[in-house]
């Protein structure tokens, strides 16, 4: 909230896709997961993007203290979706209410103890509809939806959000959009589809297994033979096919040939 205060919101949705490369890093560091080289070059151009948007110009040489704010903030979100993620197999419902409960009251405390009062009834009315849909039913169809769709393809989706805020920004409240936001939106495109393309797509290995029936030296041979494919493919598809020529089937079975005295 103090980040907005001192951010364009189109820089604070865009620097909102940092919470990419937050849960990354803190995976990778404080629970040992594995990151993709594809995934490496995505966080290079989510950072440089975040930098350009936090970087106020050459003249200053200083950086957005709300740019910084909401950077912060993203990476307290890397934390909780690691978090969450090690309690995914809980029921959702339950993870729903008590991090709408809590983090509710977290922030109810904070406003407190930094001297925040009460605002009259027509804003309450108003946040109280606003938390409604951009936390309470957002969180609640994010996690109906990784039921659905899987927790990676969900991911991948989620990556759009900024860029719809930042359509928002300039849509709702004509900020002006400069060239440095420009470029750093052509970076922040590049990583995202990065990360999509990371999130979606897995490299397996199969085994087939062929049978095929030819003529070789006047007899007529039937051979099964078995080999591994590697297969580039979304997550989601759970068929696999591929063609040989007889000439390649004849080759994967030249070993089967020896073993039965062929010539």
């Amino acid at each position: 909230m103090f980040g907005l205060r001192m951010a364009s919101s189109a820089n604070a949705s865009l620097l909102s896709n940092f919470e990419i490369v937050a849960t990354t890093l803190i995976a990778l560091f404080v629970f040992h997961e594995a990151v993709s080289t594809r995934l490496w070059v995505a966080i290079g151009f989510i950072t440089l993007s975040s930098i350009l948007l936090s970087f106020e110009g050459a003249e200053s040489f200083r950086f957005s203290y709300g740019s910084l704010l909401v950077l912060a903030a993203t990476v307290c979100w890397g934390l909780e979706n690691n978090c969450t993620r090690n309690i995914s197999s809980k029921s959702t419902f339950e993870i729903v209410i008590l991090k709408g409960i809590f983090s509710g009251l977290g922030s109810l405390i904070i406003a407190l103890l930094s001297g925040e009062h009460f605002p009259v009834v027509t804003d309450l009315l108003m946040v109280l509809l606003l938390g409604f849909v951009a936390y309470g039913l957002s969180i609640f169809l994010y996690v109906r939806a990784q039921n659905v769709l899987g927790a990676a393809k969900t991911s991948a989706y989620y990556a759009v959000a900024p860029f719809v805020g930042a359509l928002f920004s300039f849509i709702l409240w004509k900020e002006q959009l400069s060239g440095r936001f420009f470029a750093a939106l052509l970076v922040m495109i590049v990583g995202s589809v990065l990360v999509v393309l990371d999130t979606l797509i897995r490299h397996h290995v199969h085994m087939h297994t062929h049978t095929f029936t030819h003529t070789h030296d006047g007899s007529t041979h039937t051979h099964t033979i078995s080999h591994t494919h590697g297969h580039d493919h979304f997550v989601t598809e759970e068929k696999h096919g591929h063609h040989h020529t007889m000439a390649e089937l004849d080759r994967l079975s030249a070993p089967q040939h020896k073993l039965e005295g062929h010539a």
